[in-house]
């Protein structure tokens, strides 16, 4: 699929104050677990933007894939025991979900989750108000580079200090609404910022595989990779991994060979 530009280039500056109103709402949201805590807490070793498709063609099968599987995700045992080996035991995250551009809305604001009960909190918010697939009419198309520009905005405005920032893209297909992904992809970059992703299970062409294209002109930054699922089974275990792997500050103790091999270049990682 050939990405295509939506209107005139001229219209750069409008997509990105969108953008920016759009992550300042996520900012000053009400979160279920930090209204009230003060700046200097939310210093944390990992800050993670999820960045979740809901475009026209996540259908509710797909919609409840992503929301339950991120919530499981957060609150498995292997992530809670690698949150609490880093240096301050605490990572930040937020979940956003996109389409086009201007077309985005924050599940979960900026939260802390330093151990099982705050992850339990997070979890249930992303379970409460992910999107359920079942009101698609009007969303568009898939716009990676506005999710990466939410993304980066989303990170340039955490309430904290975090040792690595990483944007992570759960998508089911190429870049197909608004601006190319390169100068979105290679900002972020050069902020300090990790782009990571998951290529969705769906039906698609074997010699243009979603995991090629989002390892060839999405992920970036430092030990980028791709987590590429068989089928839907095997999705919540690959977000498993993936989260393990970004939350990780000393890596080697947490991962697997398969998902250790995926960090030493941009690299795509089955999951079977």
């Amino acid at each position: 699929m050939v990405e295509c530009l939506h209107g005139r280039l001229g219209s750069r500056l409008d997509d990105l104050l969108r953008l920016a109103a759009l992550a300042a709402a996520a900012f000053w949201a009400p979160a279920a677990h930090t209204a009230d805590v003060d700046v200097a807490m939310l210093n944390v070793d990992v800050a993670v933007v999820f960045a979740v498709d809901f475009s026209s063609s996540i259908d509710p099968k797909i919609a409840d894939l992503q929301r339950e599987g991120h919530a499981a995700a957060l609150t498995s045992p292997e992530i809670i025991r690698a949150i609490s080996q880093n240096y301050l035991g605490c990572i930040g995250v937020t979940y956003f979900e996109w389409s086009s551009p201007g077309y985005s809305r924050t599940v979960l604001p900026w939260t802390r989750v330093c151990g099982l009960e705050d992850a339990e909190a997070a979890a249930s918010v992303i379970r409460k108000n992910g999107d359920t697939g079942y009101f698609r009419r009007g969303r568009g198309g898939t716009s990676v580079s506005a999710a990466i520009d939410v993304g980066s905005l989303l990170l340039d405005r955490f309430p904290g200090n975090a040792m690595k920032k990483v944007i992570d893209i759960s998508s089911n297909g190429e870049n197909n609404d608004g601006l190319p992904v390169q100068p979105s992809r290679l900002n972020a970059i050069a902020k300090g910022y990790t782009i990571n992703a998951i290529a969705i299970p769906a039906d698609e062409d074997p010699k243009q595989p979603l995991a090629s294209y989002f390892a060839r002109s999405v992920i970036g930054g430092s030990r980028a990779f791709v987590m590429s699922p068989k089928g839907p089974r095997d999705y919540v275990t690959a977000l498993r991994r993936k989260l393990v792997t970004e939350v990780s500050m000393n890596f080697d103790a947490h991962i697997g060979a398969t998902a250790a091999a995926a960090l030493l270049s941009p690299m795509v990682a089955d999951i079977r």
